[in-house]
């Protein structure tokens, strides 16, 4: 028999002992990156949005956020377990119905009597008391769906026409989907991670150029027809020129980084929450970290950003099987990619996109399926793990016999 258990993972090699089976296990360092950030996301949500909660005639409770916030955490974390403890193989298998359910989810949110509209976005379901943001989801399920399909046309995918092309139309397809919604933001974190994912395996660099002049065509007559996107461009190239209109956002998020200096003014005496800077528990939240906790603060953030990057791409390239390896390396570029464009939106490198930093920022769609993601991640360590457990075995098994 080819596959037997190592704990909860069924592997495609013969099993260790039931000692050697006990020591397999995960990787920490991820975690405790995973949770630290988290953990730090539940402090800044509740300094940006304690005062706003508690004066607000919705909600006339500073802890409001901060409980949501939590409740999601603790059902992301749980799941993140779950995840981990299931063979990751499974999640090939389940490629094609996951596709199948996020589509009708973001056709469902299109329906005015079905999805919930807010500023001008259709982008929510409710669901009894909560509500879930499909477009999530979307990230997370093209990143199994990709490595799926590359695990299996991983022979084929330099091939222009029949290798890569129908990847991109699948991809393309689902981007249609978020853009009706409109969420344009999420369209560029899903091209960024389905290109990269692609050169890693193995795409013809010309063939992926050739995509370029079409993604950027449209992504100009996207602005061209849409007054908001072109008045963000435009405030993007001047903040200035409207700076109690459509830059104040992007200009008080600087202001906030100003006012921050090297170490801070402080946890929770930050002035830029105060009603001055609009989603500062969402969007902005790491506008709000370089005000009270200054650039070593901040930078500590993104060192935990890129310590988590680089573990998560140790973890796919050492992964047993190709499916892990693309699945490992997509849910990392998804985690790193996003975490950079939020960056660079908070210090006006780049027009305002409506993303969150994983981990850190309030939504309790994104934690959630950012701490699946990392559950997957963790399983795919596993693999790893027990994959040298059992060539140790193997080595000893081999110099007993030679004995």
């Amino acid at each position: 028999m080819s596959q037997r258990s190592a704990g909860t993972l069924t592997l495609p090699w013969s099993t260790p002992s039931p000692k050697a089976t006990k020591q397999v296990t995960f990787d920490h360092l991820l975690l405790i990156v995973t949770v630290t950030l988290a953990l730090v996301g539940l402090v800044m949500v509740f300094s940006a949005s304690a005062v706003v909660a508690g004066e607000n005639k919705r909600f006339h409770d500073s802890w409001y956020f901060l409980k949501r916030q939590l409740a999601w955490l603790a059902f992301g974390l749980a799941l993140l377990h779950v995840a981990s403890r299931i063979n990751y193989v499974w999640w090939k298998r389940l490629a094609l119905p996951l596709l199948g359910l996020i589509t009708v989810l973001l056709v469902l949110v299109l329906i005015p009597s079905v999805g919930v509209a807010v500023k001008g976005a259709r982008r929510w379901l409710h669901l009894g008391p909560i509500s879930i943001q499909p477009v999530e989801m979307v990230k997370l399920i093209t990143v199994i769906y990709l490595a799926a399909y590359l695990a299996k046309k991983e022979d084929r995918i330099q091939n222009f026409r029949d290798g890569l092309m129908p990847a991109v139309a699948v991809v393309g397809l689902l981007s249609c989907l978020v853009l009706l919604e409109p969420d344009l933001g999420t369209i560029v974190v899903i091209g960024l991670v389905t290109a990269g994912m692609l050169f890693l395996g193995g795409a013809r660099v010309s063939h992926l150029f050739r995509l370029v002049p079409v993604a950027l065509v449209g992504m100009a007559v996207l602005i061209w027809l849409s007054p908001y996107r072109w008045k963000r461009l435009l405030t993007f190239l001047n903040p200035e020129q409207d700076p109690t209109g459509s830059g104040f956002q992007v200009n008080q998020s600087l202001l906030a980084f100003g006012s921050g200096g090297l170490f801070g003014v402080g946890l929770g005496e930050g002035k830029q929450k105060l009603f001055f800077l609009p989603e500062a528990h969402t969007d902005f939240v790491l506008a709000l970290m370089g005000e009270e906790l200054g650039l070593v603060g901040t930078g500590i953030i993104i060192l935990f950003f890129a310590v988590f990057a680089i573990r998560g791409f140790q973890i796919a390239a050492r992964a047993q099987m190709p499916f892990g390896r693309y699945l490992g390396m997509g849910i990392t570029l998804l985690i790193a990619v996003q975490a950079l464009i939020n960056a660079s939106v908070v210090t006006g490198l780049l027009p305002t996109k409506g993303l969150t930093l994983p981990f850190v920022s309030y939504g309790g769609s994104s934690l959630v399926m950012s701490l699946v993601g990392v559950g997957i991640l963790l399983n795919i360590s596993r693999d790893r793990q027990a994959g040298q457990e059992e060539m140790r075995q193997r080595s000893g098994r081999d110099g007993v016999r030679q004995q």
